[in-house]
């Protein structure tokens, strides 16, 4: 422990944290409990501080339509200032986790681009691949950590959507196909460049994306991809939201500093990330959640029973 805060801790005073009734709850807390409606997503706080996620085209085997790429960005925005979220599990309705694009409906999306010329058109296709490319991206730039639950099928944008997420588990009977050479085109959405960060072999992510061979569950635990295999779906849920409310229950100065630095470090240099850190710490320090922490610990308490300040 740095000198500094053994210094801060030597002063510790008793702290004794608000109770807060529930007839006190403020008209924007449930405002906020409320669940939010779209049109392929199911929203919904299953536990204190977590919420889930689900992939809701469970007809069309959560293929990722227009409104999917639109609506994954509004959501993960809304939760990233969401002070009552800590955590989030994201898994699929239906028989399988995803399908990947929609291409009964997508399919015309860029063949009939809109421009004059070749240079407007490519224009325009850029700008509709970045503005793809942002519907996973965006589960980086939440702060709150993301489980992927996947079972069944993960099929092309599907894995670019779990490669992009901080923990994945999946069932027995899961696999994962990067499939987008079987359709005639080079992955564009997140996967050709987070998936050798997420397995560290460059040789299977090689083989992956040029074969469009499934990976079957086994073998994407035992290359990295996921962390746990489960037997069936309802095993995988539970485990998943009690990893959720293990990671809600720790501060969340530390929890969402930590994924941050993690992010920044797998893009950046040591020496950088280091500079980085200590920038970071030179504020978060200084939060009142270490002293929490601390009175916590001296009296034998667990982080759960620590009330920390919404963030």
């Amino acid at each position: 422990m740095p000198i500094s805060i053994v210094c801060l801790l030597s002063g510790l005073s008793v702290y004794r944290a608000p109770c807060l009734s529930a007839r006190l709850m403020s008209a924007e807390s449930k405002k906020q409990d409320a669940p939010d409606s779209y049109e392929t997503l199911k929203v919904e706080r299953v536990r204190e501080k977590v919420l889930h996620v689900e992939l809701n085209r469970p007809e069309k085997r959560n293929a990722m339509n227009a409104a999917f790429w639109r609506e994954m960005v509004e959501c993960f925005n809304k939760i990233a200032q969401d002070s009552e979220c800590r955590a989030v599990v994201i898994s699929g309705a239906g028989k399988m986790f995803s399908s990947g694009i929609d291409l009964m409906e997508m399919g015309s999306v860029f063949m009939m681009m809109e421009g004059d010329d070749t240079a407007r058109k490519s224009w325009n296709i850029r700008k509709k691949i970045r503005d793809y490319q942002e519907t996973f991206t965006v589960l980086e730039k939440c702060p709150k950590p993301v489980i992927a639950a996947v079972h069944g099928a993960c099929i092309g944008g599907g894995v670019n959507l779990v490669s992009a997420c901080d923990i994945r588990y999946c069932t027995q009977d899961a696999w994962f196909q990067v499939k987008e050479v079987d359709i005639g085109l080079a992955a564009d959405v997140g996967v050709l460049q987070r998936l050798p960060l997420a397995i560290g072999s460059r040789s299977l992510v090689n083989e992956l994306a040029f074969t469009a061979r499934k990976l079957m569950a086994p073998e994407a635990e035992s290359c990295g991809l996921v962390s746990r295999v489960f037997q069936e779906k309802e095993a995988m849920m539970q485990a998943a939201f009690d990893l959720a409310v293990e990671i809600a229950s720790k501060s969340p100065v530390a929890v969402q500093g930590t994924k941050i630095n993690l992010l920044y470090s797998r893009d950046h240099p040591v020496s950088e990330a280091l500079k980085y850190m200590a920038t970071w710490n030179m504020s978060m320090l200084q939060t009142e959640d270490i002293l929490k922490s601390a009175q916590a610990v001296m009296e034998k308490k667990t982080p759960k029973e620590i009330v920390y300040s919404k963030l």
